[in-house]
């Protein structure tokens, strides 16, 4: 057959609010913001990968920015800011928004980077599609189409999470940028997830041929956190029965190496960003720019310092000792003035109105570190879906469905070495999850809003704030955003 030569050509909207400048970036390399010039032979199926691996990089530069993860993480009020009283950011923790903050556009523009860059790379999956000859290039080229589509629903879930409705997507040269309803949007991407369970291969990421790739059971977690939200529980428990009875997976027995260099890819893991300095002092790193060093302690003259934002409140780490917790509490805080069980020191704050305290689950210790690698979490992997996740779904949605979600809820507490429970209530799975997930992507804020909680759990809250304001720079160049969502 005649080679079909094509320019590698990631097509971007005309619409420059939406657009980005980047797309060949693969997981070794920074988004170069330019179109490349290369060309590339859609017969040669040894390639037929890379457009995936670009969407990865999207994943790793786009979605780990760190002004999502504070913006993301400091709504429900075990997590504050470490900004001054009176930022956008602190303001965030009494729900009084600002929608011309920068913070905002950035999570829209970048979250809609990685779908621009997925409708690219599903564009070139089907080119080479065009000239597949066998059946194991096809399971191949279905399966790289499913983890594109993954990320894809990735990302309109987290602009949910973020806005509410949204705009769909479904092509990069789209005019009509109108938004849909969240119902909408979950529903199209359920469609990507629903492709990925069909296609991509029931294993856990680390057994993937792509070590750490996502796969069916990735696909069926995200969906049923979608459903979760939606209050469908018989979808809930079927989704995270399967994964639990077909999935393989277990919790890491140490709690506290679960979150560093030795928990990496783990049995425990469905989907987190791959990092790595390949293990030497210099030279190339992939990294995920500032996400561990926003949440470090200020620890100047020493490996583990950051910039001292996203501090943990006195009156959650009150509430978690009284619980009787030990394993998750040593290993989600990182105490200012004390000496972790590493043997680093966090110094204490010179200005008394700074966090005394920070999420420890972002904390890898200096002795794990690469000799000459200084930057916070080097070479550490941002932690997005995780196994103990699954578990306290499946307890929620047995609960709610009138049966006994005490073996899956015990499961997650044995590891911390909590008191098993009997005759679980739907109250004990919140608080479960409240400890379990702390600091993890707005978990505990998204759980309130999402069972109504959040009226009577957040002091100043009310149903109009629960979302984000669409942001300033969007709606005025892009009016059509003002319209009522559209059910499609």
């Amino acid at each position: 057959m005649k080679a079909l030569i094509r320019p590698l050509i990631y097509v971007m909207s005309a619409l420059m609010v939406l657009s980005f400048t980047s797309c060949n970036d693969f997981l070794d390399k920074e988004p170069e913001g330019k179109v490349p010039e290369e060309k590339v032979d859609y017969t040669n199926m040894s390639n037929m990968y890379q457009p995936v691996s670009g969407v990865y990089a999207k994943i790793r530069t786009s979605g780990m920015h760190w002004v999502i993860w504070e913006i993301t993480t400091i709504r429900d009020q075990d997590v504050f800011s470490g900004q001054f009283n009176g930022s956008d950011y602190y303001n965030l923790m009494i729900y009084k928004y600002n929608d011309s903050f920068w913070g905002f556009d950035e999570i829209w523009k970048q979250y809609y980077n990685i779908i621009k860059v997925a409708n690219s790379a599903i564009e070139t999956l089907d080119l080479y599609a065009e000239n597949i000859t066998n059946d194991n290039d096809m399971k191949n080229y279905k399966a790289y189409r499913g983890e594109v589509m993954f990320m894809r629903a990735y990302a309109y879930y987290r602009l949910v999470q973020a806005f509410g409705p949204v705009t769909i997507l479904r092509d990069n040269n789209q005019v009509d940028l109108s938004r849909s309803t969240i119902s909408a949007v979950n529903k199209y991407a359920l469609e990507d997830l629903q492709y990925g369970m069909d296609n991509m291969p029931r294993v856990r990421p680390n057994q993937n041929t792509h070590i750490g790739a996502v796969t069916a059971f990735s696909a069926a977690t995200l969906a049923a956190k979608i459903h979760l939200n939606e209050g469908n529980y018989a979808k809930v428990e079927e989704l995270t029965d399967d994964i639990i009875k077909n999935g393989g997976f277990s919790l890491y027995p140490d709690y506290y190496q679960l979150w560093k260099i030795p928990g990496k890819l783990c049995d425990e893991s469905i989907f987190e960003c791959q990092l790595t300095d390949f293990g030497n002092s210099t030279g190339d790193l992939i990294d995920a720019d500032q996400w561990f060093v926003c949440q470090g302690p200020q620890n100047s003259g020493s490996n583990i310092n950051g910039w001292g934002d996203c501090g943990i409140l006195k009156s959650f780490r009150d509430w978690a000792y009284a619980r009787g917790e030990t394993i998750r509490a040593t290993t989600s805080f990182l105490f200012a003035d004390s000496t972790t069980p590493d043997g680093d020191y966090i110094k204490p704050q010179a200005n008394p109105n700074n966090a005394d305290c920070w999420n420890g689950k972002a904390y890898t210790p200096s002795t794990q570190m690469t000799e000459g690698r200084t930057k916070y979490g080097t070479n550490n992997n941002p932690r997005i879906f995780r196994y103990a996740d699954v578990l306290l779904m499946n307890a929620e949605a047995k609960i709610k469905n009138g049966k006994s979600g005490d073996a899956p809820f015990n499961e997650v507490r044995r590891r911390a070495k909590m008191p098993e429970l009997t005759n679980v209530t739907f109250e004990q799975v919140m608080d479960e999850r409240r400890m379990e997930l702390v600091c993890e992507w707005g978990e505990r804020y998204n759980d309130l809003c999402r069972t109504g909680l959040a009226k009577t759990a957040l002091e100043g809250w009310s149903e109009d704030k629960q979302y984000l304001p669409l942001p300033f720079n969007q709606y005025t160049q892009i009016p059509d955003l003002l319209l009522d969502p559209k059910d499609e």
